[in-house]
């Protein structure tokens, strides 16, 4: 691993901050030169489109590149100067220009932004022996529910080599079985490969289907404890499905359905900006009918038929009142928690 690869493991550009920095563009790359050691050698840095960094030495008296601080072998204060003045330059840039990221690679960082938006959890870095590895676990319960890890390929596949991060998933044993025949899923390392599988975080596997599973995978974690029997939240999105208007034609709508939702289970629909509130109470009164989509780029989904029960007020269930109750996203259908629920319909009676 150079030193370049070294300092800045871990962190994303700011192109935006480079310039400011002093970085001129020149086609595609950014190049910044800074002369050391009382003017004795200078250093030469660029940055490629995908914010790849590397860094030349050039002693100036000869116009040479000096390269023997790379040379992990050479030592003495000459060449530990020459080392440390380049280091120390590196990590100025890496301070003014990039951003410090949880993981290695894109889909990695992608997923744990997802997860924090719609459950709320940070990585948990556990492991002082493997830094690269953070479980994801539900606030509640304090049951994992997702592992990130960094590892040589070759424990995942004997004919495959390098460094990759993958996540692991609780999921059905069923399912396991069925996605073990898919691209980028693996049996799971280090749990049991029973009820855990690996998907690979190299963009094999869409976010939207790792979300997914995901959100099975969390299911797991919530106990009945805190977690409302047969009770759900649903977001809506009014510049999409103006709720209202449907109403006025009919109290039974229907929706899309996502969740393994059953008849007489409660609904509570969540509309978000201007609003940002849960504003319906439904009963579910049919599921899983079929819908197909007219664009033929979608796939068939499945839809519930709901009853309207209850309104509320729009200033009256407000996702800043939820969040006391350990709601901190609402970005799909989610279960509904039981402090919250009997809040709702305590203040009801």
């Amino acid at each position: 691993m150079t030193i370049e690869e070294e300092l800045f493991r871990k962190t994303k550009i700011n192109f935006d901050k480079i310039s400011a920095y002093g970085f001129k563009k020149d086609k595609s790359l950014y190049r910044y030169s800074k002369n050391i050691m009382n003017n004795t050698f200078r250093v030469d840095i660029e940055i490629n489109a995908d914010g790849i960094i590397k860094g030349k030495v050039y002693d100036l008296a000869f116009g040479d590149e000096y390269t023997n601080f790379r040379i992990e072998d050479s030592t003495g204060s000459f060449v530990g100067q020459v080392r440390d003045e380049f280091k120390n330059l590196l990590k100025d840039i890496r301070s003014n220009c990039f951003t410090r990221e949880s993981f290695i690679y894109e889909q990695s960082n992608r997923i744990t932004k997802a997860i924090k938006e719609k459950y709320g959890d940070d990585p948990e870095f556990e492991w002082k022996k493997f830094p690269g590895y953070a479980t994801f676990k539900n606030s509640n319960s304090k049951k994992w529910y997702g592992i990130i890890m960094n590892l040589d390929k070759s424990k995942l596949d004997e004919k495959s080599t390098g460094e990759v991060e993958i996540i692991d998933i609780k999921l059905d044993p069923n399912e396991i079985e069925y996605l073990l025949k898919q691209d980028g899923f693996y049996p799971a390392y280090h749990m049991n490969k029973k009820n855990w599988i690996t998907a690979i975080l190299n963009n094999t596997i869409s976010d939207k289907k790792i979300m997914d599973l995901i959100e099975k995978s969390y299911s797991y974690t919530v106990t009945n404890k805190n977690r409302a029997k047969n009770e759900w939240i649903v977001p809506a999105n009014p510049k999409y499905f103006n709720i209202e208007k449907a109403l006025k034609e009919n109290n039974t709508i229907m929706w899309k359905q996502n969740t393994d939702i059953k008849i007489n289970d409660i609904v509570y629909i969540y509309v978000g900006s201007p609003y940002s509130s849960i504003m319906y109470k439904f009963k579910v009164v049919e599921v899983n009918i079929p819908y197909e989509y007219k664009d033929e780029n979608l796939k068939m989904q499945r839809v519930m038929k709901i009853d309207l029960l209850t309104r509320y007020d729009k200033g009256e269930l407000t996702f800043k009142k939820l969040k006391d109750f350990g709601v901190n996203a609402i970005r799909s259908q989610r279960y509904m928690p039981v402090e919250l629920s009997e809040y709702i319909n305590k203040s009801k009676r």
